[in-house]
């Protein structure tokens, strides 16, 4: 049996996922999320590492390959490093092996991911850099209008009247919430109306990455938000595109879990070299 981690630094967060492999399906040691707010990622990382290693009865030593992803090339105690569409791809394969396309909307982007049964890229689409179609904007929006993080999906669902956001510049669209506000559109109808924006933009993708069946599952920071999934499903119905849009209780650790098991995949394929063989 092999132990491997993956760490996961992304814009907003740092995600550890502990995997044992090896002997049949890849089992879950234990996974941990950290919010980075101002604190160095890097060292955050190494303490959310040791601290989920502690938590499974574990050292360093134990770990046979340490895999890295998103912005974690330069944790220096990792045995090697991962592309981030390549860790989705494969984490989401993972979580629900009838992902053909995954949705990973994190701090700053969203991007669509089109892989195979295995979790290879096929092909990829990004939103525009300047999108306000992001986590982050939806944080900023949230704590303009007073609400928990965690209530920005369940308060979209009650939505009757979306006020949809038309910039796609993230400083225009906060000013346009600012007037909704000022006009006095609910809370629920102004969050509605941006994920219904945000919907149609990662809709389009799907339609532009040309993935017109199978499951397309949503991964990132905003995987967990009920109310843009609810809306990129009916984004997706309205622009006939015969998928199923999904999450996943997990769907934060994708990267982090895609990472952990390349790694386990590597490590074997050195581990079968002759010794002395040169790594190609």
């Amino acid at each position: 049996m092999t132990i491997t981690a993956g760490i996961d630094v992304g814009t907003g967060c740092v995600k550890v996922a502990l995997f044992e492999t090896g002997g049949g399906a890849p089992r879950w040691l234990g996974r941990r999320v950290e919010r980075i707010r101002q604190r160095n990622p890097y060292a955050l990382a190494g303490d959310a590492f040791d601290a989920l290693l502690e938590e499974a009865g574990l050292r360093r030593g134990d770990v046979a390959y340490i895999a890295t992803t998103g912005d974690g090339e330069s944790i220096s105690f990792a045995t090697g490093h991962f592309y981030s569409m390549t860790t989705h791809a494969r984490g989401a394969i993972h979580l629900d092996p009838s992902t053909r396309l995954v949705l990973d909307v994190g701090a700053l982007h969203g991007r669509a991911i089109r892989t195979d049964a295995r979790g290879k890229v096929l092909s990829y689409k990004m939103t525009s850099q300047c999108a306000s179609g992001s986590g982050q904007f939806l944080e900023n929006i949230a704590r303009y209008l007073g609400i928990a993080q965690d209530e920005i999906g369940t308060l979209s669902l009650q939505g009757t009247a979306p006020e949809k956001v038309s910039s796609i510049c993230a400083v225009l669209a906060e000013t346009d919430v600012i007037n909704m506000v000022s006009r006095g559109i609910s809370a629920a109808n102004i969050l509605k109306g941006i994920h219904v924006s945000m919907a149609q933009r990662l809709a389009a993708l799907v339609r532009g990455i040309g993935v017109l069946e199978g499951t397309v599952l949503v991964t990132g920071g905003l995987g967990l938000d009920r109310g843009l999934v609810a809306a990129i499903q009916e984004a997706s119905a309205e622009a006939q595109l015969p998928v199923q849009v999904r999450s996943h209780p997990d769907a934060i650790y994708a990267g982090a879990i895609g990472a952990a098991l390349w790694g386990a995949f590597r490590h074997e394929k050195l581990s079968a070299r002759p010794p002395g063989a040169l790594a190609s």
